[in-house]
Order: C-alpha cells, then sequence, then structure tokens
C-alpha cells in the first residue's frame, strides 16, 4: 500500500529544490529554467515520529524502522495547461497518479531566478494552477457525464451512485471552485474519489520564502495563509534553499546548531512530511520488540486485520486477536511489561479500529 503526494506548482517556485531535500539526492535536477524536471521523480522520505525512538529505547530495540511517505516531483505547469500548453498533458496525467497535491507557491523576490509570469504573486498563481485542474477535470467531467448517466438509467448501480455528485461536482467546477468542495461526507468522498478528478484532490500549499524570514514568514506568506484558511487548507511555511542546506548536514547535532541560528525549532520539511501524512488521513500503528521497532502507515478507520495485513497477508488471512498497548499507556509505564502488570494490555478482535499510537502484537493461525 503507497500514499503519494506529488509535488506541484509553475516552473521555479522550488519544487526540484524542495524535492532534493526530502529525499537527500540529486535526483531531481534544480535549475533556473521551466520544464528542468521532465519525468516525474520519486522519492520515499521518514515520517518524523518521536514515538518510535522513545518505544525502541524502552523495548531495547536493536534497530529502528520508520514508515515512510513517497512524494513524486512533477513537471511545472504553465497557463493553458488544460489546452496541452507547455508540457500540460504529462503533468496533468502526472498529477492524476498521486493521492494528495503538495502546491508549493513562490513566496520570495529573487531577480536572479525568473519567474514565469513576470512578477511574484502567491494567489495569482495558486490560481493559475487550480484553474487548470479545474479546466481539465470539467472538459474530463461533461464528457463522461452523457455515458454515465444512460448507464445508470440502464440500472447500472455504480453509475447511479457516481452520477448522483456529478451534477453538483459540475455546478462547482463552472462556478470556478474545485471538485473537493462539491461533496461532503465520507461516502460522498470516496465516490468523488472513483471519478479521478485532479481538483478531488486534498491539497496543502507550501509558502516557500527567503532564508532571512525562515522563522517569521513574510508578507506573501501570510497572504497565501489568509487565502488557504478561507478555503479550509493548509500552508506550511518553509525556506527550500534552507532545506537543501540542511540536507548536505549528515551529522543531528550539526542539523540542529544550523536551525537554532535560524531561530528555527525544526526542519520545514518535517513539518511537510507530517502535514502530507495527515492531509492523507494516514495513522501509524507499531509493533516493538528486541529485534526492532517498526512503525506501519494505515488509513483512518482501518481495523486491526487489515492493520495486520500490513505486515504480511497471512497475519489478516488467519487474524485472530490483536494484544494491543497504546503509546500513553506504553510510555507510562516503562514498557510492554510494565503496561501488562498494570492492567493496560487490551486483547482486541476483527471488529476494533486501529488507533493512532497503538502498540500492537498480532496473533493468528494460517
Amino acid at each position: 500500500m503507497g500514499f503519494s503526494c506529488g509535488i506541484v506548482g509553475l516552473p521555479n517556485v522550488g519544487k526540484s529544490t524542495l524535492f532534493n531535500a526530502l529525499t537527500a539526492t540529486a535526483a531531481a535536477e534544480a535549475a533556473n529554467y521551466p520544464f528542468c524536471t521532465i519525468e516525474p521523480n520519486v522519492g520515499r522520505v521518514a515520517v518524523p515520529d518521536e514515538r518510535l525512538a522513545v518505544c525502541a529505547r524502552l523495548a531495547k530495540s536493536a534497530k529502528i524502522i520508520p514508515t515512510q511517505l513517497e512524494f513524486v516531483d512533477i513537471a511545472g505547469l504553465v497557463r493553458g495547461a488544460a489546452r496541452g500548453e507547455g508540457l500540460g498533458n504529462q503533468f496533468l496525467g502526472h498529477i492524476r497518479e498521486v493521492d494528495a497535491i503538495a502546491h508549493v507557491v513562490r513566496c520570495f523576490d529573487d531577480g536572479n531566478v525568473v519567474h514565469v509570469e513576470g512578477s511574484v504573486d502567491p494567489i495569482r498563481d495558486v490560481e493559475t494552477v487550480e484553474t487548470e485542474l479545474m479546466l481539465a477535470d470539467l472538459e474530463s467531467l461533461e464528457r463522461r457525464a452523457i455515458a454515465l448517466q444512460k448507464r445508470a438509467r440502464g440500472g447500472d448501480k455504480e453509475a447511479r451512485a457516481l452520477a448522483e455528485i456529478i451534477d453538483p461536482v459540475l455546478a462547482a467546477l463552472r462556478a470556478g471552485e474545485p471538485a473537493r468542495n462539491a461533496v461532503a461526507g465520507r461516502d460522498q468522498t470516496a465516490r468523488l474519489a472513483a471519478l479521478q478528478l485532479l481538483s478531488a484532490k486534498p491539497v496543502l500549499y507550501v509558502a516557500n520564502i527567503e532564508e532571512a524570514n525562515a522563522a517569521a514568514g513574510n508578507e506573501q506568506s501570510r497572504r497565501l495563509a489568509d487565502f488557504a484558511e478561507r478555503r479550509g487548507a493548509r500552508v506550511v511555511v518553509i525556506s527550500a534553499a534552507i532545506e537543501a542546506e540542511l540536507a548536505q548536514l549528515a551529522d543531528a547535532a550539526d542539523r540542529t546548531e544550523f536551525l537554532a541560528t535560524l531561530g528555527l525549532d525544526e526542519a520545514g520539511l518535517d513539518r511537510v512530511i507530517r502535514a502530507g501524512y495527515s492531509l492523507l488521513d494516514l495513522i501509524t500503528f507499531l509493533t516493538v520488540g528486541p529485534k526492532e521497532a517498526h512503525a506501519w502507515t494505515v488509513e483512518r478507520g482501518t481495523r486491526a486485520p487489515q492493520a495486520a495485513g500490513r505486515i504480511h497477508s497471512d497475519f489478516e488471512k488467519g487474524f485472530i486477536r490483536a494484544e494491543t498497548i497504546s503509546y500513553d499507556d506504553f510510555f507510562a509505564h516503562g514498557g510492554e511489561q510494565g503496561a501488562k502488570d498494570a492492567g493496560r494490555m487490551r486483547l482486541e478482535g476483527a471488529d476494533y479500529v486501529v488507533r493512532d499510537g497503538d502498540i500492537m502484537h498480532f496473533r493468528f493461525n494460517v
């Protein structure tokens, strides 16, 4: 099960610099001209989670294995992409394949870095990208709506369920609203996902600012934050240039010292990763023992047998029960044995919905 965030935005906003820093590689070429990233680069990054190190210490685990999130660096979009301008068709096709969007927005002035629109305006830039996504969705949905409605009239239950949300989605798109704003509730959201619309994907705005204002933000990032708040979206403020420098520091103490000189408590990338994880509505459960402390990703609402299947398909097929301790209890009582002695271990069955931070041991029989 893979979960991916596509890094999107106009050319020259810092997408590839951010991606390079995220993956600590030079896999994506960062250059001062449009379309330097032609094919999407894919990198997997560890999700920061302090609980994992604590559990490993208490259990004396020999190894720590964090859970991961996939980021995809996608070529820059230009105005007219929905009509095929620039690398429009490639760009839109690559976005269709990811689960969520990390939209990098330029919030800094630099005469040495060309802006494709000629000036820095984060709201305009966001609207340019989102308009192209909505235009592509509108064309796609209008083309499919007639056939889908015909199937629905013929008794196709799946088509009927999709047809019920097409009208409000089309109305939203025609009014300049993204598809994600047209539905509410888990059931309708699941139906919307089946339509594979670009503007239905959850979005996180990443405000890329200059190094000097990395701690407090600047006027442009605040404008973007206000805009996002009105749309019920989230903004993470970073300086991609700082993150690129941090990526070159292997020693944790050097990284901490470097951040402190800039007035920062943590790397901006850690906030981007956690925000992306939250955007996808993911949670973490852990397995902890002498050999390893391992974090695992599941979608919120996952039941115990399916969580067991993340480790091995046999665990799900032969699921009997899950010995479960909350992280808070594991920590408070000094580890597994202490939690057991305090009566804080629970035996959970197949209907149990996994909670974030659960420490689980699966019993199974195949």
